[in-house]
């Protein structure tokens, strides 16, 4: 790297403060941008959370999704959440975690948004005013890089008056693609270098590793590739690892697409748009990933609205979509968020995708879950969704459990639900049937 002028080192060492300086300009009554997984700021967060335990911290609302363990530590400490209210896109841990302990009365507030949305919505309707995130070290020409995180970040930093405090880390990786801002757009800066947060993958079920095989057989040489989050992907990966010429234009770069990209399966030579290069809006996983995407010219990293939207990935043809749900009803609608009458995860960019996939020339869009829950004592192919529709019948496309697939485009109501039986665990099949007996959804 270049050396850094005189100019912007001398505008760096103006802007720079301990964390808890930095806290101590963010006000009362803010609404704040905080990011994503790897990018979330600890000495930030430490520091506000401190700032409200002393009482001069309230009426602070956090926009936000997927966050790590260090916020459930921090600034949504069950003791501080009447004064730090976290306003989530996307539960998780960190959220089930201040349920648990809060009880029914104090729920953590959930926002529903596709990803693709969540930049206009905290810009537009939310108004945020402050952003605080982790960034690598800056360039020679004031530039620091958002890394890991483009996601809705950058949207938010281009915010007409953002005050944007960010946190310096030497290990967040310097990512290329549009994931940057200047020394002049930023009210504060913090350094801190920790290593970064590790999401390792979930083990693989003999169930996971056989949806992971029937995935993997409806992809083709040349496919472009976008994977959700969970076990279910990850084994959709492991059961890549044959093909040829796979693209990559994802939501979350995760460490099983990172290993399709080391082992050469996947070069991104057959896409359309971004020819030759990985194009995510975040990337979580290990420290082999944040060292595949560092300073690598074929791995970028943009906005979430531009990433997610349905225009953007059909751009590119044959692009196949993985993502997992909870439940599917009998006419295929996909409840993936919502567990034992409770907020479990979020809408994320499932719905982005399964619609920018169908509109792929040979596109792919598919959903896939075990047969059973709760150890095998409940059915996920079930009449009605027991939560909120996150994809609806008409967006449908494939459904996946271990026992195959089945398309559900051109099929009426009543024959998708015979369909959808003979993807039920042996153990339901009859009752299911006599279900839609009574429903009359028999083909």
């Amino acid at each position: 790297m270049e050396p850094v002028s005189n100019q912007f080192l001398s505008d760096y060492r103006a802007k720079l403060v301990s964390a808890e300086q930095a806290a101590g300009l963010i006000p009362d009554g803010a609404k704040v941008a905080l990011s994503i997984g790897a990018a979330t700021p600890p000495a930030l967060l430490h520091a506000l959370a401190e700032r409200a335990r002393q009482g001069a911290a309230r009426d602070i609302r956090f926009y936000y999704m997927l966050l790590g363990a260090v916020a459930g530590r921090t600034i949504f400490d069950p003791e501080l959440v009447d004064r730090l209210i976290p306003m989530s896109f996307f539960h998780n841990a960190v959220e089930r975690g201040v349920d648990k302990v809060l009880g029914e009365q104090h729920l953590v507030d959930f926002l529903p948004a596709h990803f693709s949305q969540i930049p206009r919505a905290m810009v537009e309707h939310v108004g945020v005013d402050t952003l605080i995130t982790t960034v690598s070290p800056m360039d020679a020409d004031g530039y620091f890089s958002f890394g890991t995180n483009a996601d809705y970040a950058i949207p938010v930093a281009r915010k007409p008056g953002i005050r944007m405090i960010l946190e310096v880390n030497q290990h967040m990786p310097r990512v290329r693609g549009d994931c940057m801002v200047h020394i002049s757009q930023v009210a504060a800066l913090v350094e801190h270098h920790q290593p970064l947060l590790q999401a390792s993958p979930a083990p693989l079920s003999d169930v996971d590793r056989q949806i992971g095989q029937i995935i993997a057989g409806l992809v083709d040489d040349g496919a472009c590739l976008q994977m959700g989050i969970g076990a279910l992907p990850d084994a959709v990966c492991a059961g890549l690892e044959h093909h040829r010429n796979l693209g990559i234009h994802t939501e979350l770069l995760s460490p099983g697409m990172a290993q399709l990209v080391r082992r050469g399966v996947v070069d991104n030579s057959a896409k359309q748009i971004h020819t030759g290069k990985t194009i995510f809006a975040f990337a979580l996983g290990d420290a082999a990933l944040y060292d595949l995407i560092h300073d690598n010219p074929d791995a970028e990293a943009w906005p979430v609205d531009y990433v997610n939207h349905p225009a953007t990935i059909c751009r590119n043809d044959r692009v196949v979509s993985v993502n997992a749900t909870t439940q599917v009803d009998f006419h295929g609608a996909c409840n993936s968020e919502f567990v034992g009458g409770r907020q479990f995860s979020g809408t994320g960019g499932q719905v982005d995708f399964v619609r920018g996939a169908y509109l792929s020339r040979g596109g792919k869009s598919i959903i896939a879950c075990h047969s059973t829950a709760a150890r095998g004592t409940v059915s996920r192919i079930t009449p009605q969704l027991t939560g909120p529709v996150t994809t609806g019948r008409a967006d449908v496309h494939i459904i996946v459990t271990e026992y195959g697939w089945a398309d559900m485009k051109g099929k009426s109501v009543a024959q998708r639900a015979q369909a959808l039986i003979g993807l039920a665990h042996p153990d339901f099949r009859e009752e299911l049937a006599r279900q839609a007996h009574a429903m009359k959804l028999e083909a």
